[in-house]
């Protein structure tokens, strides 16, 4: 009769041993040998007609030890259900010698294996939280701004003959040169179109009068100031350190253009709003400024769920049998990991599966459950967004066969799982906290936001 043990070896990190006994294996081993006798092919032999002392010579080790794992493996599995133990990951085997399986001299044999066990833990009080929920200030020059930027997009393009004032756009191809103007082997070739006031003051006046055909050489830091030049930089593909300035271009226009804005009347704002009556200029920045608060809210939200992440990973305390799981993550991946390997990813593995500890608690507590038909729609919003979002109609056929094709993506199915439960998870949060608001400029959010991106890479 099989026996398992247990034993604390250090902190929620216990030793099991499995003791079997010749009459736990044997009959199955037995039973394994007869069946193969019946299928072996060998060469010499009608099939099933095979002498058992061969076959147990041929397969036997491999039967034999085959087996003997699988009996250790049910007992642990049974004790680890009756005793409903909550361990991380999968018992992990001491050192145990499998030459010692001997099929010639069955014995009672012992294995040991090591568990880490799962922590209770209280988690922090997200009511007693300071959390901030920052409003952003929509102001005249944001509205003004965008209300442009839509006369821009939508404007009308013509043709001209040359570049006359700085608002004249040039379609151009950028090709790199030595400081010679001499084309560079292999250089960098790429097409742009840029308005006249993109480059520097001092440089805007030799633009003037040019037309379609006509080439000239810059250096990109006499050409543009240090704003545009950087986004010229990074479209160009440099790589964005000092010598990117110093690079010459040829630049070659191919045609010259100016862009009319579009005229703010009722045609317009129905082209960008459907159906929504906007008639005046006024209703027109109105539904705007909706838009634009809609946008800053949605980022703040953002900003509340990682307050509340911070919160719940910082102030929850939770103790891990490190021991145990250093041993566990030394063992993961393709090839074994070095000490050093192991003490360098802990502290983030650690962060990681504390905070799954967390979700998976509120998950339990609350009952959140993530349905099929929350997939679905899931899948179907994101097919919405690939197409532009134009009003497309839910019951088209091929939606459906879409969205069936999804679910039947495993890999789709399982990361759309992951994210629309820790959605839930955060909006449970939100009915924990009691966020004070606090008034912010745009720029001062991005920077923040900015600078907390930085600071967890």
């Amino acid at each position: 009769m099989a026996t398992v043990t247990k034993e604390n070896i250090g902190l929620l990190h216990e030793k099991l041993t499995v003791k079997l006994e010749k009459t736990d294996y044997l009959p199955s081993f037995e039973k394994a040998l007869k069946e193969y006798s019946k299928k072996a092919n060998i060469p010499g032999f009608r099939k099933g007609m095979v002498p058992a002392g061969l076959i147990k010579k041929m397969y036997g080790p491999s039967l034999f030890t085959d087996e003997v794992l699988r009996s250790v493996d049910r007992e642990l599995i049974g004790y680890l259900e009756t005793d409903k133990m909550e361990i991380f990951a999968q018992p992990l085997p001491m050192e145990t010698d499998i030459r010692q399986l001997d099929v010639n001299n069955p014995a009672d044999y012992v294995f040991h294996f090591e568990i880490g066990m799962k922590p209770d833990f209280t988690m922090a009080d997200l009511g007693k939280a300071k959390i901030t929920r920052y409003v952003v200030t929509v102001t005249e020059e944001m509205l003004d701004n965008e209300v442009t930027r839509l006369q821009n997009r939508y404007g009308n393009m013509t043709d001209k003959e040359a570049a006359e004032t700085e608002e004249n756009v040039l379609n151009v191809v950028f090709t790199e040169t030595d400081a010679a103007g001499a084309e560079v082997e292999g250089g960098i070739k790429k097409d742009n179109s840029l308005l006249v006031k993109y480059f520097s003051d001092a440089y805007r006046k030799n633009l003037i009068g040019k037309k379609a055909g006509d080439i000239f050489n810059v250096q990109l830091k006499t050409a543009f100031d240090e704003k545009e030049r950087e986004w010229i930089i990074s479209d160009l593909g440099l790589k964005e350190d000092a010598t990117a300035a110093d690079k010459y271009f040829n630049i070659a226009i191919t045609k010259v253009g100016l862009l009319e804005k579009r005229e703010l009347n009722e045609d317009f704002f129905n082209q960008l709003y459907p159906g929504q009556e906007i008639k005046t200029e006024a209703d027109f920045k109105n539904k705007i400024k909706e838009e634009i608060s809609a946008y800053w809210n949605g980022q703040a939200r953002n900003q509340i769920h990682d307050q509340v992440f911070h919160q719940l990973v910082d102030h929850t305390k939770i103790d891990f049998p490190e021991d145990f799981l250093k041993k566990w993550v030394k063992t993961q991946g393709e090839a074994a990991k070095t000490d050093e390997e192991v003490e360098k990813e802990f502290p983030a593995f650690l962060s990681q599966l504390k905070w799954t500890l967390i979700s998976d608690k509120i998950v339990n507590e609350n009952g959140i459950k993530v349905e099929p038909d929350e997939i679905r729609a899931f899948a179907k919003q994101q097919l919405f967004s690939y197409m532009g979002g134009a009003n497309l109609s839910d019951d088209q056929p091929w939606v459906n066969d879409y969205v069936e094709k999804m679910m039947k993506d495993r890999k789709f199915v399982e990361d759309s799982y992951t994210r629309i439960q820790t959605q839930k998870i955060f909006e449970w949060t939100e009915t924990q906290v009691n966020p004070s608001d606090k008034d912010i400029s745009a720029e001062e959010f991005t920077k923040m936001a900015e600078a907390h991106q930085h600071h967890h890479h």
